[in-house]
């Protein structure tokens, strides 16, 4: 499935395979554009069941003529059967897709290697970014893993723990005064004035076929099936939309049969213009100041809500906004039915999956895919006071003592 062109997704309009990101003609977004593959369905599944065990097996599937080298190849990672959180919502078949997995624990990592291919393949020398924070982690790593100079512009509030893992890496880290859209306003001027590769402006359109690969793993992983429900979480929207991207390409090719799940966003609502959209019932997105826990979904203008929002209602779906108190609350959850530990965008997705499950949304009978992007470790903050450290003298009698106590304090409350 070689790419061909960068097509406008509202004109149609074509472009090279070069750096760019918007229609001279409409200013639409471009996305890649693809020949369609000589080989049928059996011959795909053989050359992608004998390739590497991460998203390169699908290389046919993504914007090079050839698979790229690459030495922090992410993907492949597990897929989770959650009984326990299953039996505790109320739901048939629950599975959990842990991206937290990725060499710098989360889905930018499918994204990055994608864009860094493609900027050593158009020359650049110099990876950037505009980052929330877990995008700024992969870039960092895969910018140093391929010997590029780097520049990660971040707001200067992020969390401690995704600025010591950006900054690890010998990147160009610049925290700006302000917040996401701040960050990613300068990051366009600047594309326009350095000869730097921006992973999400000037190649967003690569950079965002890399979350194709995590419909085509959850096929693979259900031994070629597609599940009848997903829940996703929202920042841009192009996570949501791509996922559904990657399914559709591959019901077409006919590499896996049935009809387009359930698509189910996830926002916080310190920060939810997409669920705000939905509910309303607007076609386009009204910006929104962030202010949630969830910062790595706190992106007040997304670029791709209006094509969340068609997914969304074209597929029976819904977006969802939950509050910062039940992020925490789904963060614990997840943690302790799974052993899985996510960050607040992982608990934004568990405590939609938890109010869809609630409200009766979610048959006995579907399979239910739930999406955890990010590793727990990067927010630390969340988790705090959510739990009692028991301190004792080194003795058996202290340790009886302490337990019998707190049983007889929990039995009074």
């Amino acid at each position: 499935m070689p790419p061909t062109a960068l097509q406008c997704k509202e004109c149609g309009s074509r472009y090279g395979l070069d750096a760019r990101y918007v229609c001279e003609q409409c200013f639409g977004p471009l996305e890649v554009a693809y020949e369609a593959p000589q080989a049928d369905a059996a011959e795909l599944r053989r050359k992608i069941q004998a390739g590497s065990s991460g998203i390169w097996r699908y290389a046919d599937f993504l914007p090079f003529s050839e698979r790229p080298k690459d030495p922090l190849e992410p993907g492949l990672t597990p897929l989770v059967k959650a009984d326990q959180l299953a039996e505790r919502l109320g739901i048939g078949e629950l599975w959990i897709k842990n991206d937290a997995a990725n060499p710098t624990h989360s889905f930018k990592d499918r994204v990055v290697a994608v864009a860094a291919a493609k900027a050593q393949e158009l020359g650049f020398e110099t990876l950037a970014c505009a980052s929330t924070g877990n995008l700024a982690n992969a870039v960092a790593a895969h910018a140093a893993a391929r010997g590029l100079e780097s520049y990660v512009f971040v707001p200067a509030d992020l969390e401690e723990q995704k600025l010591l893992a950006t900054g690890v890496y010998g990147t160009r880290l610049v925290g700006i005064r302000g917040n996401y859209d701040d960050v990613n306003r300068l990051c366009t001027q600047l594309c326009e004035e350095r000869p730097w590769a921006f992973v999400n402006v000037n190649l967003r359109p690569y950079y965002a076929e890399g979350s194709k690969t995590l419909a085509y793993e959850t096929v693979e992983q259900l031994g070629w099936t597609l599940p009848d429900r997903v829940v996703v979480p929202i920042a841009s929207g192009s996570l949501f939309t791509k996922i559904g991207r990657g399914f559709t390409e591959w019901l077409e090719l006919g590499l896996v049969e049935g009809e387009l799940p359930t698509f189910n966003g996830a926002q916080a609502e310190g920060c939810s213009p997409v669920a705000t959209a939905y509910q309303e019932g607007w076609e386009v997105c009204k910006p929104q100041r962030p202010d949630t826990i969830a910062k790595s979904l706190a992106i007040g203008n997304p670029a791709d809500g209006p094509y969340a929002l068609e997914l969304a209602r074209r597929t029976g779906g819904t977006i969802e906004a939950v509050t910062d108190d039940e992020i925490r609350a789904a963060i614990r959850l997840l943690a302790e039915t799974t052993g899985i530990f996510t960050e607040t965008a992982g608990g934004v997705t568990i405590a939609t999956l938890a109010k869809l499950a609630e409200r009766g949304d979610i048959d006995p009978s579907e399979r239910v895919v739930a999406y955890i992007t990010g590793e727990g470790l990067k927010t630390l903050d969340a988790t705090r006071d959510g739990f009692v450290m028991h301190e004792i003298d080194p003795t058996v009698e202290a340790l009886d003592a302490e337990f019998a106590t707190a049983t007889s304090a929990v039995a009074a409350h």
